[in-house]
């Protein structure tokens, strides 16, 4: 038995697909992290288009004690660094790359605070965030502070407070209610928004790293799925007035007096205006109805109980962020529905063209026809006339024969001979063209 355990995997099994240990460690990613209250997290969101690893290599390296750092060690868009105050983990994305500062939470700015400038505490080195490389489109310091529960209409106003009494959206997070989770979505003047989670004394650090990591990520998934609206609202306009050409287009399509020509170079702009905004923002609006489920996911991981009075975090998203998503949705059904209304009225002006090119050569081909028998009529009198000529030439030939003959004794009439020979000269040469008629006709 014991031997069977110290055999090699590749003695026990077949071969291992190239792919199978990547997509075995996947789920192992992206570990949440373990938070011991009180706790405050630095995060910051860039998006990393033009941005290699070795950049943002570069700039870990600047960290105390990481100057050995290579990018082979980011090759698995996930880094966590141990240092002597903090930690800090550094994650890539496909568009934007995170990165998040776990340290302690000083206590003049916990929960009987009112409206700290945590950006203060941070303990990075002196000008390291405003150098990360990217832009920023998300920046968040989360307070986590432990508090009673209990009474959660009490904890909150003491939350508000520590928002300087701006109106916020809180959860109660759990069934057993076991988080207060309080933002106001407002930006400060240092760029960060702030949240604040007050857990119950029994919470674990695994529990508290879990809050944390859906908290950021319904706000990092949220503004990335807004991303698409700008572009929804610039392509608006341009549709309204593709779908006003179309419809022009359309109506002309039933006078027959416009020209087919003119209407299909029309319909092949428009087709290629709305296919290059199809490709152009394809992506983004896909990207957008992706990240709105994961926003929603996230929600709903987060099991939210209401405080009477104050929206949840769900409800808040369900009303400022669903109108945005539709209007995105909305804009890509509106591309999606023009491409196959040109699609189907350049099908209908291909129908009118193929019908106006054939009714074409239609005409065309009886043109030929009249052609062809014009043709045959003056070939058949010019046959007509070549028979004539041909006997005259002949009878002409008899009647120096005979004159030859007269003048050498012979007692013949040359005139006489040359009058009996043409009925029988004309229908010798008719016989030989209607011969050469019948091979030919035979030939071809």
């Amino acid at each position: 038995m014991n031997s069977d355990i110290d055999t090699p995997p590749s003695v026990l099994l077949p071969s291992n697909d190239p792919q199978r240990v990547l997509l075995h460690n996947e789920v192992h990613a992206r570990p949440s992290q373990r938070i011991q209250l009180p706790a405050l997290v630095i995060y910051v969101a860039v998006i990393n288009a033009g941005i290699t690893r070795e950049q943002e290599c570069e700039h870990l390296r600047r960290l105390p004690g990481q100057q050995a750092l290579m990018p082979e060690q980011l090759q698995n868009n996930f880094l966590q660094l141990y240092l002597q105050d903090y930690v800090l983990r550094w994650e890539r994305h496909t568009e934007f790359t995170r990165y998040s500062v776990l340290q302690h939470l000083p206590e003049a700015a916990q929960l009987g605070a009112l409206d700290p400038e945590l950006v203060v505490y941070v303990a990075l080195p002196r000008g390291w965030l405003a150098d990360i490389p990217g832009r920023t489109f998300a920046a968040i310091e989360l307070a986590m502070v432990e508090g009673e529960l209990n009474q959660a209409d009490k904890t909150l106003e003491l939350a508000r407070n520590w928002f300087d009494g701006n109106r916020v959206v809180a959860s109660l997070m759990g069934r057993d209610g076991h988080s207060l989770a309080v933002t106001d979505f407002q930006l400060r003047s240092s760029g960060f928004e702030h949240m604040l989670v007050i857990m119950s004394a029994e919470a674990s650090e695994t529990r508290a790293g879990r809050v944390a990591q859906r908290l950021l990520e319904i706000e990092t998934y949220r503004l990335m799925a807004l991303k698409g609206l700008p572009f929804a609202k610039r392509l608006i306009p341009e549709l309204t007035s593709a779908e006003q050409q179309l419809s022009n287009i359309t109506a002309q399509l039933e006078n027959k007096e416009s020209s087919a020509q003119e209407l299909l170079d029309t319909l092949i702009n428009l087709a290629a205006h709305i296919e290059r905004a199809t490709v152009e923002h394809g992506y983004r609006f896909a990207a957008t109805q992706a990240y709105n489920k994961l926003v929603i996911q996230r929600i709903s991981e987060l099991r939210e109980q209401a405080i009477s009075g104050t929206p949840t975090i769900g409800e808040f998203m369900q009303r400022r962020l669903s109108p945005a998503i539709a209007t995105v949705e909305a804009t890509a059904q509106r591309m999606s529905y023009l491409s196959a209304r040109i699609s189907r009225a350049s099908a209908l002006l291909r129908t009118r063209v193929d019908i106006q090119t054939e009714f074409q050569n239609q005409q065309l081909l009886e043109k030929l026809t009249r052609g062809q028998e014009l043709q045959l009529r003056l070939q058949s009198t010019v046959e007509g006339l070549s028979i004539a000529a041909i006997s005259y030439y002949v009878i002409s030939l008899l009647l120096y024969l005979a004159k030859a003959g007269k003048a050498t004794g012979l007692p013949i009439h040359p005139e006489l001979v040359a009058g009996l020979m043409i009925p029988v000269v004309v229908w010798l040469v008719w016989r030989a063209t209607r011969r050469i008629h019948d091979k030919f006709f035979k030939l071809s």
